[in-house]
């Protein structure tokens, strides 16, 4: 059963701050970019890359910073980049042990998705987890979150939270 989207949303982590910050993905100039690899930016933390019949794929991080109107929320840089481009989006993180989060969009959709840090991590919350790690604990980007269990509790985290996600979607404007 979905909660309410108030208590979920802290103050800084409003839902027309995400509009604002720029969480819209926004594709690069596919006219200047010969080779995607080239163009990642410094600092840039590789969280998965696959290989298909068109080319390289990867989803990386980069660009963590701290909500100064709340220190327990951040924002990261999303790098989704493919044989023909690179995707930027920027994502909300909540790092509070009592109810840490990822807000980000699907297409035109916000997704709201509750996470479990210290709790089971399979490939479908795995992205969200690496992400969460990246930006709430920097130094553990790029470590497989499954692995990370026994620093979430010592960091304050149960373990024994409730993973869902609440999709909201977009103006069709």
């Amino acid at each position: 059963m979905a909660r309410s989207l108030a208590p979920l949303v802290a103050p800084g982590l409003l839902v027309v701050g995400l509009a604002a910050a720029g969480c819209w993905p926004v594709s690069a100039d596919q006219g200047s970019l010969s080779n995607p690899q080239d163009q990642r930016p410094q600092g840039l933390v590789l969280l998965r890359q696959w290989q298909t019949m068109e080319g390289e794929h990867a989803i990386g991080v980069y660009g963590a910073k701290v909500d100064p109107a709340d220190a327990t929320a951040r924002t990261i840089a999303v790098w989704f980049e493919t044989p023909t481009g690179v995707k930027l989006a920027t994502d909300t993180l909540r790092c509070s042990p009592a109810a840490p989060m990822r807000l980000t969009r699907q297409g035109r959709a916000l997704l709201i998705k509750e996470l479990n840090p210290g709790g089971g991590v399979s490939d479908a919350n795995r992205l969200d987890h690496q992400i969460w790690w990246a930006a709430c604990f920097p130094e553990q980007a790029g470590k497989d979150p499954a692995t990370l269990g026994a620093l979430a509790r010592q960091l304050g985290y149960s373990g024994q939270l409730r993973e869902q996600q609440q999709v909201l979607p977009g103006n069709p404007r």
